[in-house]
């Protein structure tokens, strides 16, 4: 059983066309935990999560998703 979240950010990021440094700055958090959240190395608190989702102005689901694989 393998679970997972995916996270959409670089996407969202890059059609904002923002750095990682901007967005780090916006959630007051460094831009080693974007890097990590980006690349799926970190899975954010709830309240960082809903901190980013406002951030783009998405939903939770638009920005995270959940993947279960047996």
């Amino acid at each position: 059983m393998r679970e997972h979240i995916i996270n959409t950010i670089w996407q969202l990021r890059k059609e904002k066309n923002i750095t990682q440094e901007i967005l780090a700055e916006a959630l007051g958090v460094s831009r080693q935990t974007v890097i990590a959240i980006e690349k799926g190395n970190y899975i954010p608190s709830l309240l960082l999560g809903i901190k980013i989702a406002r951030f783009f102005k998405k939903s939770i689901e638009e920005v995270f998703e959940y993947k279960y694989e047996k």
